[in-house]
């Protein structure tokens, strides 16, 4: 799909406040109402907008602890990687993970309240699924930069 320059600020609009109303997304547009909803359905329709999400204030949820978990598998085999994948979709800790190239196979991005809390998560949860060759886990000191924008 092209995007156009207008597509581009409509998105730019909606990653920054998806809770406005058409009318307003419409008057920084300098277009009607109708123009806009066209092309947010066109944009949601072709898959350039997938979901609508609200951020949260990971301190008040009590889940600022939070750590990148690198893992290597013990073999490489296209049964593990599915079987690994499969089964780190079940973990509500994790809220990312990335198969990666380099020194290790997968960065997992693990929210929990604190450092007993990660240890718990490691001992009953990460380590017992099967093939995990090893684990480096760095906890993150402070966020310098968190974005979820998609800059076009």
């Amino acid at each position: 799909m092209k995007l156009d320059n207008v597509d581009i600020e409509l998105i730019r609009l909606l990653q920054n406040d998806s809770k406005k109303t058409t009318k307003q997304y419409a008057d920084a547009l300098h277009l009607s109402k109708t123009a806009v909803y066209e092309r947010i359905r066109r944009l949601e329709r072709n898959g350039v907008i997938t979901q609508y999400t609200a951020l949260v204030d990971k301190l008040k949820v009590g889940r600022d602890f939070m750590v990148l978990c690198q893992i290597r598998l013990v073999q490489h085999t296209k049964e593990n990687v599915i079987k690994f994948e499969r089964e780190v979709l079940q973990l509500k800790e994790v809220s990312e993970c990335f198969h990666v190239g380099g020194d290790y196979d997968y960065i997992l991005k693990i929210f929990v309240k604190d450092m007993k809390s990660y240890r718990e998560f490691m001992l009953t949860k990460l380590t017992a699924i099967a093939n995990i060759g090893n684990t480096q886990s760095s906890f993150v000191i402070k966020e310098v930069k968190n974005s979820p924008n998609v800059h076009i």
